[in-house]
């Protein structure tokens, strides 16, 4: 009687052996395609295994050193469309390259990230992939430094993207993009509008990421003279209700502004939904940018004008580095450029 893998009595390696007639090594070999086995027996093998609906253990693959290699991918929120489109740059360059891809979503609980870390080291995982800012303490680089070590002792790698790097030595790959340079040249262009009062709406105040916008938006005022009113830095998180929020809160106020400047283009679509619950237009009453270039930022109404991230080939870049890498580079750190995307939602401040 053919057992399913449903059943209680599960089959094993050894209900494989028996139907085919050969040893468990060799059905290990076939299942392995790393030794040579005659076609026969290779054939009498698979048919067992399909008769037997056998479901080789991964974990036993994985000890064994054979089977599928893996990647994994880490973040904390996989909903938000930047990740989403780094996750999708990650698996098909590790597809292309006859990798599994693993993802797990963090939810911001730094221990079970690094539990999970830990266990791809145990699969002997090809390398580990950390996406998206985080605070840069010590405490950040003391649990990172001891993941990249305990991942380069089993082989495997650790590649830090967007994220703080180590420091000389360490044994990870870093991959980031122009952060805060794209953020200057965005506010560049809307003060080249004739725009003087710029409300900031801006992600957490210890966020990398949203630490680097900042900096990009206080250095393109400064280069031109200008000393931003700090009520206009406005934090919050890179969220739609979060852009929704902050807007609201601003016109509650009465603050005095022209444009907006959000950390991302979801921030963005919230304020553009707040302002327009107010009866403003954009550009007519107040121009509004975003940061990411994540696709529906060409569909909102109008176009928004935005900051292209290149986030899915910082996935693919980080599949290709960490698997490309070799021991004379122990460390490598490599840095994307971004550039500004002029739509229709950033207007000349009429005089």
């Amino acid at each position: 009687m053919t057992r399913k893998s449903g059943d209680a009595g599960r089959s094993t390696i050894r209900d494989v052996a028996a139907r085919a007639g050969v040893s468990a090594s060799t059905v290990s070999r076939v299942l392995g395609g790393v030794y040579p086995v005659s076609a026969s027996t290779r054939s009498r093998v698979q048919r067992a295994v399909r008769d037997l609906d056998y479901v080789a253990d991964a974990r036993a693959k994985a000890v064994a050193g054979v089977g599928t290699p893996t990647l994994a991918f880490v973040l904390e929120d996989i909903t938000g469309p930047s990740f989403a489109h780094m996750a999708y740059g990650v698996e098909r360059e590790a597809r292309r390259l006859g990798h599994l891809c693993l993802v797990c979503t963090t939810e911001g609980d730094v221990q079970h990230e690094v539990e999970f870390v830990e266990m791809m080291r145990a699969q002997r995982a090809a390398a580990v992939i950390l996406v998206g800012g985080s605070a840069d303490t010590p405490e950040y680089r003391e649990r990172t430094r001891r993941m990249a070590d305990s991942l380069a002792s089993a082989g495997s790698r650790l590649v830090l993207c967007g994220r703080p790097p180590l420091g000389p030595g360490a044994p990870v790959t870093v991959i980031e993009y122009d952060n805060e340079g794209g953020a200057y040249a965005l506010v560049a262009h809307v003060l080249t509008q004739g725009h003087r009062r710029v409300l900031f709406l801006g992600g957490g105040a210890d966020h990398t990421t949203a630490q680097g916008r900042e900096r990009g938006y206080l250095a393109a005022h400064r280069a031109r003279g200008l000393d931003p009113d700090p009520a206009l830095l406005r934090h919050g998180d890179f969220t739609r209700d979060s852009g929704h929020r902050l807007m609201r809160q601003a016109l509650k106020e009465g603050l005095d502004f022209t444009a907006v400047v959000a950390a991302t283009d979801m921030v963005a679509a919230g304020a553009l939904t707040a302002l327009h619950e107010a009866g403003l237009e954009v550009p007519g009453d107040v121009s509004l940018a975003g940061y990411d270039d994540i696709p529906f930022a060409r569909d909102l109404h109008p176009a928004l004008t935005t900051v292209h991230v290149p986030y899915e080939e910082l996935g693919r870049l980080a599949v290709r580095t960490a698997l490309g890498r070799t021991p004379d580079h122990p460390d490598e750190h490599l840095l994307l450029g971004t550039h500004v995307v002029v739509r229709d939602s950033v207007g000349a401040l009429a005089e």
